[in-house]
């Protein structure tokens, strides 16, 4: 373990040192998060694909006490650096992506245009190449008893995690903070897309009990159907029903237990920014009306905890990046409580 005899936990963070200005090397730490930085199809707003790194350099702002979890970064929390070849692989892919989706957006026929065939081909396989990356690096981690976050990117980039992470503990479940399901198939023609991840991963994952959603107000028809016909393995908490439950004098601590209820013992947060209000991460890739508060979002995680489920692993994508470091700052602020709660759930 790391010498913590000289290290400050009142001081600022030091710049020198590691995430929330922690003085912990990767061998010394529990904690170990993993940057993604893939945002091919993004369909709007762009940016998260380095929102790791900004996060990390807001991180070092954030107070390294919590009452809840007061020791809990004494165990170790490190964040890997940016893999630039990953980078530069999505960015050459978005831009690919963008002229794609320009195309058909109006309206043209792929199979008429070679060079779009070619590009869709090309995302496709970049995808599964970054789906594959994500599944080696969290496997080698949990294979050394490291609790695992990721940090992305858009929100396809947790899928290898959740392959790792069904091999790792078998069966689980995933509580998804999100404005939208991720339940689209192939959308735009993109099968690893952001938001086909949850229908990828239930379709690939037999391991996925079931599939919590909060905070949804942003849906197609084709997900609405995927819901009534998932035999309540998908169950989605609409924000307005939320919204409309609280007006007629319901109490978060009630609604919030009624949507842990669902969860079985294990679970993995998937933690999209786009659930919580937009005024929170107005530069998100896309932003919808509504929305959660941070403390909603914190009490009900906290209520898995205090259920006595075990948080094995999360996920928070979809940070973006924006002109004033806003974003990144709600961003490093989320991940500690992240890591401070996943931490807890393990102790």
């Amino acid at each position: 373990m790391a010498d913590l005899s000289k290290f400050d936990q009142n001081a600022a963070g030091n710049p020198n040192n590691n995430i929330f200005g922690l003085p912990f090397k990767e061998e010394d730490s529990k904690l170990v998060l993993l940057p993604v930085p893939w945002e091919v199809t993004v369909s709007y707003g762009a940016g998260t694909a380095r929102s790791a790194e900004h996060i990390f350099k807001a991180s070092k702002q954030v107070d390294i006490f919590d009452s809840y979890v007061p020791n809990g970064w004494r165990n170790g929390y490190f964040m890997r650096e940016t893999d630039k070849k990953l980078l530069m692989k999505s960015d050459y892919l978005r831009k690919e992506a963008e002229l794609y989706i320009d195309y058909i957006s109006k309206g043209a026929v792929l199979e008429d245009n070679k060079f779009m065939c070619k590009s869709l081909k090309e995302i496709n396989e970049g995808g599964a190449l970054m789906n594959n990356w994500v599944y080696e690096q969290t496997k080698e981690l949990l294979v050394q008893d490291k609790l695992v976050g990721i940090v992305g990117g858009d929100h396809s980039t947790p899928f290898g995690f959740y392959k790792a992470l069904a091999e790792k503990h078998g069966h689980f479940g995933i509580l998804q903070i999100d404005a939208h399901c991720d339940l689209r198939k192939a959308y735009e023609g993109f099968i690893w897309s952001h938001a086909s991840v949850m229908y990828n991963a239930l379709n690939e994952f037999s391991e996925i009990d079931c599939l919590v959603q909060i905070g949804v107000r942003d849906l197609s028809e084709e997900e609405w159907n995927y819901i009534c016909n998932s035999n309540y393995r998908v169950v989605t908490y609409f924000d307005e029903q939320i919204k409309r439950r609280l007006y007629d004098g319901q109490h978060w601590n009630s609604i919030a237990d009624t949507i842990v209820n669902h969860l079985p013992q294990k679970v993995h947060i998937s933690f999209d920014i786009d659930g919580l209000d937009p005024k929170l991460c107005p530069s998100t890739g896309t932003p919808v009306l509504g929305g959660l508060q941070t403390e909603e979002a914190m009490y009900l995680i906290r209520r898995v905890i205090e259920t006595g489920r075990t948080i094995i692993g999360f996920d928070l994508v979809e940070v973006g990046i924006g002109e004033n470091g806003w974003d990144s700052n709600v961003g490093a602020r989320i991940l500690w409580k992240l890591c401070n709660y996943l931490m807890k759930s393990n102790s």
